[in-house]
């Protein structure tokens, strides 16, 4: 049986989700890569618990997670939990559907009732839960009322099968929108949850970021490195087993000799603060007050210890910040 660490909490940082009640750590361990059925078992399992001994708390999943997207990250994470359950509420536990998920009109991608709930309830059955602590709406969706999915939602939390809900790849435009419902609804809606990296900044330019610090909700970030650019993996050329090498991101056409340039010096600027790129461009995201919590992905342990170091160093002085920008903007 799993033993925690007695001092992980004292490793970690936790921020309090919006105005919510909801403290997260600002790392977070996300399952969308790594964690399917043609990955190794004990190797997931490890990488759990060497988060959770971090104090990492938050173990973020959705219906298609894992490779294939069958549910198989979901499956993998009961399985883990087998060993860990007397943990459980110490833990928050969240899981997502609106993206393709199974045959027929009533598991494509939507946002609809039907499909939102007959999804939890798979979710709850794969990671033998009852209740999971954040239920996700994936994706916007423009063909389904915003009521209907709102309601889904909400219904979800009366049935007691989700604390809080909360929405994923929505702009400002379409979150204000919900959020009218949610409020009308008291709905314990406390999330939304975008891509955003130093290379990514769509939120900035939308005044999503903007926006939940005045509406009181958090942002809970992926992608923070940008499908690996911002680590020290490409800084000497293309590696082939990477996932640019190997053709598995659809950003890979960015990496132009003016990006590693750009990766270049940043990652002299993360040297003199005593960090690796991916400390850095961690803590740089945290560094905006709406963002809650960083989620990473990982491959093996080792990644997930050394990207949670990035809460030693999460102050940057002013001169190193006009330094990054200048960088980003070039």
């Amino acid at each position: 049986m799993y033993i925690a660490a007695d001092n992980r909490y004292e490793k970690m940082v936790y921020r309090r989700c919006g105005r919510s009640g909801l403290k997260l750590p600002a790392v977070s361990l996300g399952f969308w890569q790594n964690f399917g059925s043609r990955g190794c078992f004990a190797n997931m399992e490890e990488m759990v618990h060497t988060a959770f001994d971090l104090g990492i708390t938050h173990f973020d999943l959705a219906n298609n997670y894992g490779n294939p997207y069958n549910g198989s990250a979901e499956e993998n994470f009961g399985r883990i939990l087998d060993g860990m359950r007397h943990y459980r509420d110490e833990m928050c536990i969240s899981t997502k559907a609106g993206y393709e998920m199974w045959e027929g009109p009533y598991g494509d991608r939507n946002g609809s009732r039907k499909y939102l709930l007959a999804s939890l309830d798979q979710s709850l059955k794969r990671m033998k839960l009852d209740y999971v602590d954040i239920f996700y709406h994936h994706v916007f969706d423009p063909d389904t009322p915003p009521e209907e999915t709102a309601l889904a939602l909400d219904h979800a939390v009366k049935q007691g099968k989700a604390l809080y809900v909360g929405i994923s790849n929505y702009n400002r435009a379409q979150t204000e929108e919900i959020l009218k419902i949610f409020r009308e609804l008291h709905t314990p809606y406390v999330v939304n949850q975008p891509s955003y990296s130093m290379l990514n900044r769509w939120i900035e330019r939308d005044g999503l970021d903007r926006f939940a610090g005045e509406a009181g909700f958090g942002l809970a970030v992926f992608s923070p490195l940008y499908q690996g650019f911002l680590t020290d993996k490409y800084l000497k050329g293309i590696p082939a087993d990477s996932r640019v090498g190997k053709g598995e991101t659809w950003i890979g056409n960015e990496l132009n000799e003016q990006m590693l340039e750009k990766l270049k010096q940043l990652n002299a600027i993360a040297a003199e603060r005593g960090q690796k790129l991916s400390q850095m461009a961690l803590s740089w995201v945290l560094h905006n007050e709406a963002v809650a919590t960083v989620l990473i992905g990982a491959s093996r342990p080792q990644q997930i210890v050394e990207n949670a170091a990035c809460i030693e160093k999460l102050d940057f002085t002013a001169e190193e910040l006009s330094r990054i920008e200048a960088i980003l903007k070039n």
